[in-house]
């Protein structure tokens, strides 16, 4: 007999042996559980079943072998909505989530009640795009990315989610330049990390290496939006973007290039670091 406190307790110090976060331990029960938090802490005292103590234990051992928690049970939530998640795609990020926000904001303040034209550059999974439709119905909203598998993943998610969002295949912005689209709204979480920066085995072993690196310095998406950009953006509108944190002053530098009448704005994460970049076009 195992009761749900030994369980955890158990699965708490391998992953911690690990370098692990301990808390990994109990996301990973809560969501195959399928109880509420309240119920789940009542009975930890309690054995767990036989077949959910099998898919913990299967399910704890591919953390400590560092697999991603997205990965093992399939899914991620973002935004309070479900999205699929495979090799193909990102895993989306909680500080993404600040990035939605602050464009739903700004949306509300400069777009009031008006109906806008929205893309999103390097979709992914869609978790951007669909939870900025799904909050916001007056967004029509189009997507793209290069990879077609990506694009097939985001549109399972647009029907899962119930959410009307056109994808597209293609580099960057090329897919919008070729339907001559004019957009109020212009988003992207692009490919940021420099080429030679290390990052944790969870990332680099199972998360698509086309949606995380951005040239030797990790600004190389940046600049062909930005030097691309007023083919697609009206005269009033704006872009947003998630940044790395410490590469403000270098894009600042790429605005005044290629966008010397765009005011602009950094806006930092909940942790107090340079997050997100907006982009202003005749926005007062």
């Amino acid at each position: 007999m195992t009761t749900f406190n030994q369980a955890v307790h158990a699965a708490k110090q391998a992953c911690e042996a690990q370098g692990i976060p301990a808390e990994t331990v109990m996301s990973y029960l809560f969501e195959i559980a399928n109880m509420e938090k309240y119920n789940l802490y009542m009975q930890f005292d309690e054995e767990m079943p036989e077949s959910l103590y099998e898919q913990f234990k299967a399910g704890v051992q591919r953390i400590i072998d560092h697999e991603p928690l997205a990965h093992i049970l399939g899914y991620s939530w973002f935004y309070g909505y479900k999205f699929k998640i495979n090799e193909d795609v990102l895993i989306p990020r909680y500080e993404t989530e600040e990035l939605v926000a602050q464009i739903l904001a700004r949306k509300d303040r400069y777009f009031k009640d008006q109906q806008v034209t929205a893309i999103d550059v390097g979709t992914g999974s869609g978790a951007i795009a669909i939870s900025l439709k799904k909050e916001e119905d007056t967004i029509s909203m189009y997507a793209s990315d290069i990879s077609e598998k990506a694009i097939a993943v985001a549109k399972e998610n647009a029907i899962a989610n119930d959410a009307k969002v056109e994808f597209m295949v293609g580099d960057m912005l090329e897919p919008f330049i070729e339907r001559n689209m004019k957009v109020d709204i212009l988003v992207s979480n692009p490919p940021y990390i420099p080429n030679d920066e290390k990052l944790e085995t969870e990332v680099v072993d199972h998360e698509p290496h086309v949606a995380l690196f951005g040239g030797n310095d990790g600004m190389d998406f940046y600049r062909i939006i930005l030097k691309n950009c007023h083919r697609l953006l009206k005269p009033r509108s704006f872009m947003a973007f998630e940044i790395g944190f410490n590469q403000f002053a270098a894009l600042e530098q790429e605005i005044k290039k290629y966008c010397p009448e765009a005011t602009y704005e950094i806006v930092k994460d909940i942790n107090g670091k340079d997050r997100m970049l907006f982009v202003y076009f005749n926005l007062a």
